[in-house]
Order: C-alpha cells, then sequence, then structure tokens
C-alpha cells in the first residue's frame, strides 16, 4: 500500500510570496505616482519645466523610487543569505554604494517636498470672480495637491464653489480656499512623514551595523525599538490624516511600505538566530 506524501508551500515560502507580493504592489504605486507627477507638471509647467524645478514636480516619483531600490537593498543585506554567503569586501562596498545613492536622492525628494509645501504659501488672493472671463491666462486649477485641471469652456463655471480664490503668480494655479487650506495640511504632512522615513533607516542602519559586529546591548536596543515605534505611530498618522483627507492612494501607500519595512525588521530580529547557524556550520 503506496502512502501519499503531501507537498505544501512551507511556512518561509509564504513569508517570501507575502513579503515581495507587498514590494510588487509598492512598485505598481510608483508608476502610478509617475504617471500623476507626469500629468500634473503637464499643466502647472506647460512653458517647460525648468530644472531646478524638477525635484519640485517630480519630489513623489525621485523618493518613491529611491525606496523601492534601498528597500530591495536593505533586504538583502538583512537577508540569511547575504549574512552567511556575500561576505566579499566588494560585495559590500557596492552595497553601500547603492545604499548612499538612495540616500542622496531620498534626501533630495525631501528637499523637494519642502520646496513644494513652502509653495503652498505662495498663494494670494486673487479678486478673479469668474474663470470664464480669463481662459486667455492659461491659468491651471488646483483640484488637491498633485492633481490639477485645465481650465476652458466647458468647466469654467463648475470649478467656482463661490468661496474666494487664490493665486500663485509664480506658476499661475489658482484655487479656492478650501483646497488651498487642504493641500497645504497634505504638503507638510509628505515633509513629517519624509523626515520620518529618514530618521528611521537611520536607526535601522545603525541596528544592522550593531548587530553585525554583535554590539547588541539590551539597553540600547530597547531605548532604538522605543525610538522606531514613536516613528511608526507618526506614519502610521500620516497615513490615517491621507485617508480622512480622500488621498487613497497615499493612505493605500503609506501601509504597504510599513508593512514592507515590517519584513525587513523581522530579518533584523532573527540575525542572532543566523548567527548561531553561521557559528554552527564554522565549528563543524
Amino acid at each position: 500500500m503506496k502512502t501519499k506524501v503531501s507537498v505544501g508551500i512551507s511556512p518561509s515560502s509564504w513569508f517570501k510570496i507575502f513579503k515581495y507580493s507587498i514590494f510588487a504592489l509598492l512598485g505598481l504605486n510608483a508608476v502610478q505616482y509617475f504617471l500623476q507627477d507626469f500629468a500634473a507638471s503637464q499643466l502647472v509647467f506647460g512653458d517647460g519645466l525648468p530644472w531646478l524645478q524638477v525635484v519640485e514636480a517630480y519630489a513623489v516619483t525621485i523618493d518613491t523610487f529611491s525606496w523601492i531600490i534601498l528597500l530591495f537593498v536593505f533586504d538583502l543585506e538583512t537577508s540569511f543569505f547575504a549574512r552567511t554567503v556575500w561576505k566579499e569586501p566588494e560585495i559590500k562596498w557596492f552595497m553601500s554604494g547603492i545604499k548612499a545613492l538612495c540616500y542622496g536622492f531620498i534626501i533630495y525628494a525631501l528637499y523637494g517636498y519642502i520646496v513644494r509645501f513652502s509653495g503652498m504659501h505662495t498663494f494670494e488672493l486673487s479678486g478673479i470672480p469668474d474663470l470664464c472671463t480669463h481662459l486667455d491666462d492659461d491659468l491651471v486649477f488646483m483640484n488637491s495637491l498633485d492633481l490639477f485641471s485645465s481650465i476652458d469652456t466647458e468647466n469654467c463655471t463648475s470649478l467656482v464653489s463661490g468661496e474666494p480664490l487664490y493665486l500663485d503668480p509664480e506658476t499661475n494655479r489658482i484655487t479656492d480656499i478650501g483646497t488651498l487650506s487642504l493641500s497645504q495640511d497634505l504638503a507638510l504632512t509628505d515633509v513629517v512623514n519624509a523626515s520620518t522615513w529618514v530618521l528611521i533607516v537611520l536607526i535601522l542602519d545603525a541596528d544592522i551595523w550593531m548587530k553585525s559586529r554583535g554590539d547588541s546591548a539590551e539597553t540600547i536596543v530597547m531605548a532604538m525599538n522605543l525610538v522606531k515605534g514613536a516613528l511608526y505611530s507618526v506614519l502610521l498618522g500620516c497615513a490615517v490624516f491621507w485617508g480622512i483627507s480622500g488621498v487613497f492612494l497615499d493612505f493605500w501607500d503609506a501601509f504597504l511600505w510599513i508593512l514592507a519595512f515590517a519584513f525587513i525588521e523581522l530579518n533584523v530580529f532573527d540575525w542572532p538566530e543566523a548567527r548561531g547557524v553561521e557559528r554552527e556550520a564554522t565549528v563543524n
């Protein structure tokens, strides 16, 4: 009598499937952010996008793609395979170079968020009561922080809600006070979110460095975990604000990023076990 052997997917395989599914969804979000930035830049910078303003127009795209590359580097760096096989100095230098490049672009994107936040405060009361009488002024209506509409004869009436209109004289963006106020809050949330992520990866990098040396002092680790917990709470608060404000893509993206770095944290947590396996393999 033959015995049937059931072959299933191991828990570690399910872990990898779920993890890389999250990474793939983040890649899909990155494409959506690029398309969103591209569409907005075509309207806001219709006469051509100056190089100095590329970071303002494509801050989200630059930030997102840099983070995705950095995420994969962190995943490789903290995986069991990387810790046990990738011991060559050339590999370490290569990985460090990619991380440094990503950090540079992330800081650059943070600067772009700050510039955009500052740009949300250059609007002035326009005194324009009717957009239909200003169709030749090449005005662009700001529907939200990242969404814009060209103004034409078909929508010039519907865009006006009766509230006072505010105009940015530098880019010819125009919007009502309600949209402007929300956009300012969203721009500030972008700055807070991006700054918080920078602090988290700095702590995570320090954590990886300490564990690679075997210097995991319990007090220091506990303090770092408390700080990271507080920072992740800030990120969660940003995500909730985006959800309440109706910015679903930002809410969904923030949720995925928190999940993605949870996987990296799990990789780091099992570092002592991996080091034990290494030592056992060396002794044998």
